[in-house]
C-alpha cells in the first residue's frame, strides 16, 4: 500500500470516527453542536491522526482504540484552532479554506465550541475500552492533559503572545515550539505507542522521534508561511510576519531554515531505527511533513 492510499484511508477512517463522536447538529444546543461539526469536520490533513496510527501499527495497536485517539487529538488540535484564531489571539478570519469559525458564527460560540470540543476529547479517551488495561487509559489521558496544558499547547501559545515583536533567540524560539506544537504532536505518537502497549523504552525513542517530528513540523510551517499563498495553506499567508512573530524564517532566513528542517528530518529517521521496518508509516510521514515545503 502506498503512503498516500494509506493516509487517504486514515483520513477517513478519522473523519467517520469525528462524526460518530461529535453531537449531532439536531441535538439541543443546536447552534453549539453545529459550530463544533464545522470547526472539526470536513478538513485539514489530519496529521496528528495520521501520526497516532502509525506509531500505532508498530505495536500492532487495536484500529477501535487508534479511532478513539486520534479523535481525541483531534479535537483538542482543533479546539486550540478555534480559540487561536480569536481576535483577542491571532484574529485570523481564515482556517482550512473557509472562514473561522468566530467569523461563521460568533465570537462567544467560538469560545464555547474550544470548550466543548476539549471536554469532548477528555470523554472519549476515558471512556473503558476492552482490552485496554484501566491503568494505561488513565496514563494517556493524564498524557493529553499534560500536553495541551500550560506546560503543553497552552504554555506554548503563551509565550508566543509575549513574544510579539521581540528578538527571540533560536534555543527560546525552540521551546516556545516544543510547546505549543510539539507537545500534541508528541502526545500523538505516545498514544498510539501506548494504545498498543509500548514498553518505557519504547516511547522513550519515539520521544525523541516526535520532538524532532513536531519541531520539524514547525519550520516548515513557518516556512509555508513565508513562501506559500492563502489558497495553498488554507489560511491568511504571511500573517506571523504581519504580526511581527518571531519564526525561524524571521530568524534565521529561508535557506538556513530549510537546512535545519532537513537536518530535523534527518533526527527525526534516526530515532526510529530501533523499531526497523514497523517504523516505515512514521518514516513516510516524516518524509512527508518535510516535503511540504519544497
Amino acid at each position: 500500500m502506498t503512503l498516500q492510499v494509506w493516509m487517504s484511508g486514515i483520513q477517513e477512517r478519522t473523519e467517520a470516527a469525528l462524526v460518530r463522536h461529535l453531537p449531532a447538529a439536531d441535538k439541543t444546543p443546536f447552534r453549539l453542536h453545529d459550530a463544533m461539526r464545522y470547526a472539526a469536520l470536513g478538513g485539514g490533513k489530519r496529521v496528528r491522526p495520521l501520526l497516532c496510527h502509525a506509531a500505532g501499527a508498530i505495536f500492532g495497536a487495536p484500529s477501535e482504540m487508534l479511532d478513539t485517539c486520534a479523535c481525541a487529538i483531534e479535537l483538542i488540535h482543533v479546539y486550540s484552532l478555534v480559540h487561536d484564531d480569536l481576535p483577542a489571539m491571532d484574529n485570523d478570519v481564515l482556517r482550512r479554506g473557509k472562514p473561522t469559525v468566530h467569523i461563521e458564527f460568533d465570537e462567544a460560540t467560538a469560545l464555547l465550541v474550544g470548550d466543548a470540543l476539549q471536554s469532548r476529547a477528555f470523554e472519549l479517551l476515558a471512556t473503558p475500552f476492552a482490552g485496554i488495561p484501566a491503568e494505561r487509559q488513565l496514563e494517556m489521558t493524564a498524557l493529553l492533559a499534560a500536553a495541551a496544558g500550560s506546560v503543553g499547547m497552552a504554555g506554548g501559545q503563551a509565550i508566543d503572545l509575549e513574544s510579539v515583536g521581540k528578538s527571540l533567540s533560536v534555543p527560546e524560539l525552540e521551546f516556545m515550539h516544543m510547546l505549543k506544537t510539539g507537545a500534541l504532536i508528541r502526545a500523538a505518537v505516545l498514544l498510539g505507542a501506548l494504545a498498543g502497549g509500548a514498553s518505557g523504552a519504547e516511547v522513550e525513542a519515539l520521544t525523541r522521534f516526535a520532538n524532532r517530528a513536531g519541531l520539524l513540523f514547525q519550520v516548515v510551517d513557518d516556512i509555508l508561511d513565508a513562501t506559500a499563498d492563502t489558497a495553498t495553506l488554507g489560511k491568511t499567508a504571511g500573517k506571523d510576519a504581519a504580526a511581527d512573530k518571531p519564526t525561524y524564517v524571521t530568524l534565521l532566513g529561508l535557506k538556513p531554515a530549510r537546512e535545519l528542517a532537513n537536518t530535523l528530518h534527518g533526527d527525526a529517521l534516526t530515532a526510529l531505527t530501533p523499531f526497523g521496518d514497523r517504523a516505515i508509516r512514521l518514516r513516510e510521514l516524516s518524509d512527508y511533513i518535510l516535503g511540504r515545503t519544497f
